[in-house]
């Protein structure tokens, strides 16, 4: 079975997070979408995605081909109709294209149809992935653990409902207080959760991950691999090799890959008034409605804040920008800008891969020559 995950229409309204990836490498829960469709069908997949990042991301084609949308969040029944699909069916949900068996090089609707009633979970803008977070980690959880017997919790820490509590090989914890009356409780090998912290779950911390000393981490948050957190988070997500290790709120937000928040950085989720936040949208060039009372902060990949950094509510920041400047920041930062305000000069781009570079040395990473090649398309977005 030869797995195709495909950007559907859904990546333009999950930018800027997909700036630099397909929408299947997003992490959402424990997984990213293509860890979990791996481990479900039990095979390596490819992509289907736009030109500039076809290299680092490349398609593979053969005979017979499965191409899925990965913004439709996977259900055991779902599962089993993608692997009973014929050549030439398609699965449709909500007239929108899930998956297709066929011969053919792209994905397109077919004449014969599987109409899919099961309701979907569809991750159709950036926000709707911390709002289904939750609901995420309480599917990874299952589906990482069934059948594996967790690694002792120690008995210094204070625990409610244990049974819902994961240790992968490795991970560490001490003296901490651990709640999984709620959600379960996921922690990566060689993970760390260090002392004083009070952890509610749902919570999803991968490998290698670390929850610094008198963490305060509420349900629904990711801390993806090798993320470093610490004062208090609520409902977010840091995608792998991102840090917050310091005091300050971080809630109803999704951060990229290889983000610094400086201490004390902070991000509102609620207006004054409670009224519904907007977001910016990079599709329609302009702010839109998100139907939400609580959002806070979408950060691209490689962005960074300086100590005591205050985000409004609804901020979206774009790939490399570096936030610096005194007071609010405005709701949109773009791309490698240097300071943070609307007039703030643009980075230069050799200096942005410098420090992305010196950034990924500590973690013993290479930026390669196909990242730099991003990086500059995203660059020369600024110019138009």
């Amino acid at each position: 079975m030869n797995i195709v995950l495909f950007d559907g229409e859904e990546r333009e309204n999950l930018l800027p997070l997909t700036f630099t990836k397909p929408v299947a490498s997003l992490r959402m829960g424990v997984l990213t979408f293509t860890e979990r469709w791996e481990k479900l069908l039990k095979t390596t997949i490819s992509y289907e995605t736009v030109p500039y990042l076809a290299e680092k991301f490349p398609i593979s084609i053969q005979s017979e081909n499965i191409f899925i949308n990965p913004s439709f969040f996977p259900s055991k029944k779902l599962v089993e109709t993608i692997e009973s699909l014929a050549i030439g069916q398609s699965i449709v949900y909500n007239d929108k294209l899930v998956a297709v068996k066929t011969i053919d090089n792209e994905p397109i609707i077919t004449n014969d149809l599987v109409l899919f009633e099961e309701e979907l979970i569809h991750i159709k803008n950036s926000w709707d992935l911390f709002t289904y977070n939750f609901q995420a980690i309480e599917f990874d959880f299952e589906l990482l653990t069934e059948g594996k017997t967790s690694q002792p919790i120690s008995s210094t820490n204070r625990v409610l409902h244990p049974e819902k509590i994961f240790l992968e090989e490795g991970a560490k914890v001490e003296f901490t207080i651990l709640n999984a009356s709620e959600g379960p409780i996921y922690i990566g090998k060689d993970a760390e959760i260090m002392e004083g912290s009070m952890i509610r779950g749902g919570l999803a911390l991968c490998e290698h991950g670390k929850i610094n000393m008198g963490a305060k981490i509420y349900s629904g948050c990711t801390i993806g691999p090798y993320c470093k957190v610490g004062g208090e988070l609520n409902n977010a997500i840091l995608m792998a090799y991102s840090n917050k290790g310091h005091d300050g709120f971080l809630g109803n937000a999704v951060i990229g890959e290889w983000c610094n928040l400086g201490a004390d950085t902070n991000n509102s989720n609620l207006k004054n008034n409670y009224a519904e936040v907007k977001l910016w949208s990079y599709k329609e060039s302009r702010f839109v409605k998100t139907g939400l009372q609580f959002c806070g902060l979408i950060m691209g990949d490689y962005a960074k804040s300086a100590i005591n950094t205050q985000f409004n509510t609804g901020t979206v920041v774009g790939v490399c920008a570096n936030v610096f400047q005194s007071g609010f920041p405005p709701n949109l930062i773009k791309h490698y800008s240097w300071g943070g305000n609307s007039d703030a000069p643009i980075f230069s781009f050799d200096r942005a891969c410098e420090a992305v570079e010196k950034m990924m040395e500590r973690r013993k990473v290479d930026l390669t020559t196909t990242d730099r090649k991003i990086l500059e398309h995203i660059f020369n977005l600024n110019n138009k």
